[in-house]
């Protein structure tokens, strides 16, 4: 069994469920210290982080990920249960294995091999490993990063081990990712009887005029990296549950995932406008999780395009599409960032696995990676 494979099975042991590491980042802080890292554990609240770094000279290198998992479903769906780590038909199943157990495990074995045969290479190698990137994702990455800011320690490159793959590793790397700007947008009306309708004022009615023409809206036509910002209305809500009542008020539930042509602020100042032109009495709360990012070039690209040619034979494609990650809260710093992990066809999904061989060959991508970056 290769070291790889067994260090996820480890992991994935660990029920962490957001925020709870339940002891993820002890079993990393352990072989990390051999290797000579200095630890840092830093906690928030109720979060668990981890900042190790081995050397102080620049260029600072910084694999960064999550030991936090979203839950599992009902575990009487799954064939295997969740936590068990169980090998079947060369699949690791487990929740975590692709999202992100197995990424965690092939960077700290890629370092270890990598220091192992380069005891003095080039500049630092650090990790960036929070219990809170899958939760509400406020005392993660993001106070890690403030910490580090405060102290003026910058990380030149950062590979995000988040699930990137598509039906191979490494043939899709994420070089970036949207913004997400999120919104409750509530219109208030006048509760009354429907066969009275002139005695009320109905919401529902007052505010479709307006979702029309929003969800119409062309905010912009993306550009060679991003597709075009999209609007999804993700739920609605009103009534009393009853035919012959006009409702008092209705929420409205949307999400914008916006690209480097627009701003949030931009977005904001559209929408409101449109209110005030419908003129609705209304109240909106506004979520914004994350600016838009991109590294379109640069010493990381490079070395990850050519580290996968070289292991695996084949190219990769650059990509922007998906979620957000923990990239967003790193990338503002200056740092060139990329996400490149596992096969994310189950992630999040009831039966969650990988290919138990994929797990060495990105340890090998991660591996030569660093032998690009840090050896001359």
């Amino acid at each position: 069994m290769s070291d790889t494979l067994t260090l996820t099975k480890e992991l994935i042991r660990r029920a962490s469920l957001t925020p709870d590491d339940a002891g993820c980042q002890q079993l990393l802080i352990k072989r990390l210290e051999k290797l000579g890292f200095v630890i840092e554990n830093l906690r928030f609240d109720d979060v668990d982080n981890l900042w190790a770094r081995r050397g102080t000279a620049a260029p600072l290198f910084v694999f960064a990920g999550h030991t936090d998992v979203v839950p599992t479903g009902d575990v009487n769906k799954w064939t295997h249960p969740p936590f068990d780590a169980i090998e079947e038909n060369g699949f690791l199943y487990g929740r975590g294995a692709a999202d992100m157990k197995s990424g965690l495990a092939a960077m700290v074995v890629a370092c270890e091999q990598f220091v192992q045969e380069n005891p003095n290479h080039n500049g630092s190698i650090a990790f960036l490993i929070t219990s809170d990137e899958e939760g509400v994702a406020k005392n993660g990455t993001v106070k890690v990063v403030e910490h580090l800011q405060a102290r003026n320690e910058h990380m030149d490159w950062c590979l995000v081990g988040e699930p990137s793959s598509t039906e191979k590793i490494g043939d899709v790397v994420k070089n970036g990712r949207r913004g997400s700007l999120g919104a409750i947008l509530t219109v208030h009306g006048i509760q009354g009887h429907v066969a009275y309708p002139h005695l009320a004022k109905n919401p529902i009615h007052l505010v479709a005029p307006l979702l029309a023409e929003l969800t119409a809206k062309e905010w912009d036509q993306g550009n060679e990296f991003f597709p075009p910002t999209s609007l999804q209305i993700s739920n609605i809500n009103a009534g009393t549950g009853v035919t012959n009542v006009i409702p008092a008020q209705i929420e409205i539930q949307f999400n914008l995932r916006y690209s480097t042509e627009i701003t949030h602020e931009q977005i904001q100042s559209f929408i409101i406008s449109l209110l005030e032109k419908h003129a609705l009495n209304y109240d909106i709360e506004w979520g914004h999780s994350g600016f838009p990012f991109l590294t379109d070039s640069g010493e990381l690209v490079s070395a990850t395009q050519a580290a996968i040619e070289e292991i695996c034979n084949y190219s990769t494609e650059l990509s922007t599409a998906g979620g957000t990650s923990d990239g967003r809260f790193i990338a503002p710093t200056g740092t060139q960032v990329l996400e490149l992990g596992p096969v994310n066809a189950t992630i999040h999904k009831i039966d969650e696995c990988v290919k138990s061989a994929d797990l060495d060959q990105l340890m090998q991508i991660y591996q030569r990676i660093l032998e690009k970056l840090l050896i001359n």
